[in-house]
């Protein structure tokens, strides 16, 4: 039976730790943990014999919280109540880059202003300045563009990569405030939601409202309009500074919770949580908004000595503002809170065949996964990504469409290769062509050499491929922390990129991660007997070979090779006093070897 030392022990550890006459209660007259430990093991084995001894819980770090994508990240610094954000918008953009497709223009805007709205905060924070300068305004932006550009999905980047709390919302869903329909409110409650209820952490957010074009007031419309410019009014407020009340009456279970505390505490508690520091960012395709500003640059360029122009095709709405998107139905309040305007260009065929070959392609990552589900590795040859661009293109809905021709080629073959025993498939242009017929070939020979040796040779580009890539990826943490990037963990980093369809810096990020748990258990195991050991790279990178398969498997590792150590540098140190040990991949390998040659030695050096 063992017992696990933890931190504030039970009643049984505490009464069998008595303190020595006069030790008093001073935090210097404490026993140490070693000593403690001894002490308390001592007691139990007189009282239980030898089948009861203590095991330390060593300290480790905890667990990296799993993102919505499937890969792990840490605790923003923001949650507990605090705020921390030293993101430049270059570095904003980059991580950007390596997952949008041109809109190299909206990338810029969206990256600045989110990095100068959040960067902002923090100088007002650090500076002591409570109260906001009177007239402040924030830098909510307006998103415009056809549909299937990436909208959302920049917005949803931006906020993952920030790691703040994020919210969406269609502006077709709400209605003014006191009207049958969803509050616009909501969105910011739902924003506390999403920060597990912590309302400091829940302002420091960011709200997305799609459609917003859609709230545009009717043109000659007379009589209330609750779904349109009664929306825009109800979004005035949140836009700029204002408390929203927690608890609703259309929220019955707020409603029971309330009554519930005010029938313990006799009080009425009032939660709210302010949008100052809340960031809004609205999207809408705004059809018609091009006839509006043709008709204002048409005009102006009319009358006497005007150059006289044949009609030439233009990015209209390149040339928008305030005025045009008043006369689209908007209220010059509304639109005086949307100071920033950003434009996304519709996607070409071109465009479309550069989505789907990216590394971070979520369609073709999406895809693998699929396929990865049932134990089969999916590959596209080059002609099969032009072609599946092409009948995208064809669909004119942007980026959406790819995911249906993806899926229109795929799907015979997702239905039937699981029942069979086929380890990869790879995806020609024949197979994008006519499916069915190609699946047929497929069942007749599965293992066609020429197949196997398709696949293999599309493996080994990748990984020459993600062996460049890696090379030039920037790894800021890497440096800062002074970790060398060593062959071996290149080797693991272009494995999780491969083997789990990571970008390069979340992969790095993963290992990193392991090599500061590895570190920790050089603090941790000083902490527990007094001796000093410090891994070498050669020793990290063996440790690191088992992440490959199982990162579990680490902790693992690490606690038998510890348990292994404190017993024999205990005696080391006894014989010699050394107490600081260099830890080498001889260690890690065979522990016990590593031990009895140190014995040795330090008998050696006594005769």
């Amino acid at each position: 039976m063992d017992i696990t030392d933890k931190q504030g022990g039970d009643k049984h550890s505490q009464d069998a730790a008595p303190r020595e006459p006069g030790s008093g209660d001073s935090m210097s007259s404490l026993p140490s943990q070693e000593d403690l430990e001894k002490e308390i093991g001592d007691y139990l084995s007189k009282k239980y014999g030898s089948k009861v001894r203590i095991v330390s819980q060593m300290v480790f770090p905890r667990q990296l919280q799993p993102a919505g994508d499937g890969t792990e990240k840490e605790t923003s610094a923001q949650e507990g109540g605090g705020f921390s954000f030293d993101l430049k918008p270059e570095e904003l953009e980059q991580y950007l880059d390596q997952f949008v497709v041109r809109q190299d223009e909206a990338k810029a805007i969206l990256a600045t202003k989110v990095c100068t709205h959040f960067n902002r905060i923090r100088y007002l924070k650090e500076s002591s300045h409570d109260a906001l300068p009177v007239g402040n305004i924030k830098n909510n932006i307006i998103l415009m563009g056809p549909t299937g550009v990436g909208k959302t999905f920049m917005v949803k980047l931006i906020a993952d990569r920030l790691g703040v709390p994020f919210v969406k919302g269609d502006a077709t869903k709400f209605s003014e405030t006191g009207y049958v329909g969803g509050d616009v409110e909501d969105l910011v409650r739902d924003l506390v939601r999403e920060a597990g209820g912590d309302i400091e952490r829940a302002q420091f957010g960011i709200v997305y409202i799609d459609e917003i074009d859609k709230i545009a007031a009717t043109r000659g419309l007379h009589g209330p309009d609750v779904s349109r410019a009664g929306v825009q009014r109800a979004l005035l407020k949140p836009l700029e500074d204002t408390d929203v009340e927690l608890k609703t009456p259309h929220d019955p279970v707020s409603q029971l919770e309330a009554i519930e505390r005010y029938r313990k505490t006799g009080k009425r508690e009032r939660k709210t949580i302010n949008t100052r520091n809340i960031l809004f960012i609205v999207s809408g395709a705004f059809a018609g908004l091009e006839e509006i500003i043709r008709k204002r640059l048409t005009t102006q360029s009319m009358g006497f000595g005007a150059e006289i122009r044949q009609e030439e095709e233009r990015d209209w709405l390149a040339q928008v503002k305030p005025q045009d998107l008043i006369e689209y139905g908007f209220e010059s309040e509304f639109i005086g809170r949307l100071p920033v305007i950003a434009l996304l260009h519709e996607l070409s065929e071109e465009d479309l065949f550069e989505i789907l070959r990216n590394p971070n392609s979520n369609v073709i990552i999406s895809k693998k996964h699929d396929f990865r589900s049932y134990g089969i590795d999916l590959k596209f040859e080059h002609d099969a990504l032009r072609l599946l661009a092409h009948k995208a293109f064809q669909e004119k809905t942007g980026a959406r469409a790819l995911v249906s021709v993806v899926e229109k080629a795929l799907l015979p073959f997702e239905k039937k290769l699981p029942s069979l025993d086929i380890s990869f498939l790879v995806v020609t242009r024949a197979m994008v062509e006519n499916p069915e017929a190609e699946l047929e070939k497929l069942l007749e020979n599965p293992f066609d050499p020429r197949l196997i040796k398709s696949y293999e040779a599309l493996v080994a580009h990748e990984k020459e491929q993600m062996a460049a890539r890696i090379m030039r990826e920037d790894l800021p943490q890497w440096e800062e922390e002074g970790v060398e990037l060593t062959e071996k963990r290149q080797e693991l980093v272009a494995h999780l990129c491969i083997k789990q369809d990571l970008p390069v810096s979340k992969a790095a990020d993963k290992v990193l991660f392991w090599i500061r748990q590895i570190r920790s258990y050089e603090v941790s195991f000083f902490n527990r007997c007094g001796i000093r050991i410090e891994f070498d790279d050669s020793a990290i990178d063996r440790l690191l070979e088992g992440c490959q398969y199982d990162s579990g498997s680490l902790y693992n590792q690490c606690e038998r090779l510890c348990n292994i150590l404190e017993y024999g540098l205990t005696m080391v140190r006894e014989r010699s006093g050394q107490d600081v040990f260099q830890i080498s991949v001889e260690a890690v390998k065979n522990p016990e070897l590593y031990i009895n040659r140190l014995i040795r030695q330090s008998y050696t050096s006594d005769s």
